[in-house]
């Protein structure tokens, strides 16, 4: 059976090359739905619209969370609302970069 934890961890695999950090820990994973079939649908944000690897960071999740055993299929959503801010980094990101 598949879990949310799951799927965090796996997505945690995946990086954003312009700050070195994993997507979950940055905050950028929104929700996360599976239905009965194994379905699995990701909401995402990035740190700007203006992101140049929007395109490229939201494959790389789908793809992550495609490639689980078990997963009948992934999809990923890019969402701007709520945008994104640093507040909704975890602590420990917060420390890698430094900030408090």
């Amino acid at each position: 059976m598949l879990t949310e934890q799951d799927i965090l961890a796996k997505l945690r695999e995946v990086i954003d090359p312009e700050i070195g950090l994993n997507i979950v820990d940055l905050g950028l994973i929104y929700s996360i739905d599976t239905n009965a079939e194994n379905q699995v649908h990701v909401k995402m944000t990035l740190t700007t619209p203006g992101c140049p690897m929007h395109d490229a960071m939201s494959t790389w999740a789908q793809r992550a969370v495609a490639a689980m055993p078990g997963v009948a299929g992934a999809t990923v959503e890019v969402v701007w609302d709520p945008p994104w801010n640093p507040a909704m980094m975890t602590d420990r990101a917060r420390a890698q970069l430094g900030w408090r």
